[in-house]
């Protein structure tokens, strides 16, 4: 004796699988599109470095010659 909801479930499995194939495909994109946001994002982080790095070298070697001023709280 067949099962009566053999079909239904066949039915629902096949709707289960092309919805999972889907999903898998639009994760794929979105790995994709999250991958050119964080290589985007490296350039920039490399650049806030080095302008961080400049900042620290220009504020030593101004101690170091005794032209640094003190900060003011107040900038006009």
């Amino acid at each position: 004796m067949e099962n009566p909801h053999a079909e239904k479930q066949a039915i629902l499995l096949e709707r289960i699988i092309k919805n999972v194939e889907k999903c898998n495909e639009l994760i794929a994109e979105l790995n994709k599109c999250v991958k050119q946001i964080s290589d985007a994002n490296e350039e920039v982080d490399q650049t806030a470095q080095l302008a961080t790095r400049y900042r620290k070298n220009v504020q030593y070697n101004l101690d170091a010659i005794g032209l640094l001023q003190p900060s003011s709280s107040s900038s006009t």
